[in-house]
């Protein structure tokens, strides 16, 4: 198993900001420009996804990196409702929107499996695992 020492070394972090340069590649498109708002929304939950697991792995304490994971789900999750405004608004196909969907999920759900994780390894240490982000192995 890696030591992680940073919040770049983490495949949560990887894989959102992946998602995120595909959310802005998408929202680049003209047809976003009929709705500045839309575009605006999805790019800034897509941006608090990696913003949020970047933030709770700086801040070295366990309990606050769980909180933040949990903000970052939920973004995963906001982006994929965003999605289905921009398919029915007509702003992306299926062919588009079906593999962005499918990738917000699967991160969402990694990030959940991730909060799991460090949750039940803080059990293991007795509670005693508060400060020990930047100590962790496994590469999630």
């Amino acid at each position: 198993m890696a030591t992680v020492k940073q919040f770049e070394d983490l495949d949560v972090w990887k894989d959102a900001r992946v998602l995120n340069k595909k959310i802005y590649t998408i929202t680049r498109r003209k047809v976003f420009s009929e709705d500045f708002d839309l575009r605006r929304q999805i790019r800034k939950a897509s941006v608090s996804i990696m913003s949020n697991i970047a933030e709770g792995f700086e801040r070295n304490n366990n309990n606050s990196f769980i909180q933040f994971l949990t903000i970052a789900k939920g973004s995963a999750g906001e982006v994929r409702s965003q999605l289905y405004c921009c398919l029915d608004g007509e702003f992306i196909s299926e062919k588009d929107f079906e593999p962005l969907k499918q990738e917000a999920k699967a991160l969402g759900e990694r990030i959940g499996k991730f909060i799991i994780y460090l949750d039940g390894y803080q059990t293991q240490q007795g509670g005693k695992a508060r400060n020990t982000v930047a100590s962790r192995t496994r590469n999630t």
